[in-house]
């Protein structure tokens, strides 16, 4: 597997595999925002500073996720891993990329939120090291309500 750091050009390889990721969720209610992002919206946020690491196994894209430093630490979202390769390790290598490239650039935390519905990915963060620190209700339009933890890993 190579895992490389994404260049605006990227956009639409990372929206492509965001999107394939974030289907399954299009049930969900409300569904998950990533589905309503277009290239567009991705390139935007490349051109405000956002970042992005992408897998290729054999050439192919297989996962992603998108970045952002802040006063905090790293705080990463949309991480993407298509469904077909779900579940073989590759979400566990890109974030270990993330945190040797926080290591490098002396940023000794690494956040992200969750909703509280998706099991797997707490799981799956919990598994390697992240914990719970804040829980919030994120208020929709319509009334719906997403009840949603963040989660961060401090790097030795």
């Amino acid at each position: 597997m190579i895992i490389n750091f994404a260049t605006s050009s990227d956009t639409p390889v990372i929206h492509d595999l965001m999107i394939k990721a974030f289907m399954e969720y299009k049930n969900d209610i409300p569904p998950s925002s990533a589905l309503e992002e277009t290239v567009q919206s991705v390139s935007y946020a490349f051109e405000k500073g956002e970042k992005a690491i992408i897998a290729y196994e054999e050439k192919q894209p297989v996962g992603m996720v998108r970045f952002q430093l802040k006063d905090e630490g790293l705080y990463f979202y949309r991480l993407s891993v298509i469904p077909e390769k779900q579940g073989t390790g590759i979400a566990k290598k890109i974030l270990k990329s993330l945190e040797t490239y926080a290591a490098k650039i002396n940023v000794s935390t690494i956040l992200c939120k969750v909703r509280v519905t998706v099991t797997k990915n707490l799981q799956l963060y919990n598994s390697i090291g992240y914990h719970v620190y804040d829980e919030e209700i994120v208020h929709k339009p319509n009334g719906i309500t997403i009840k949603v933890v963040s989660m961060k890993k401090v790097l030795s």
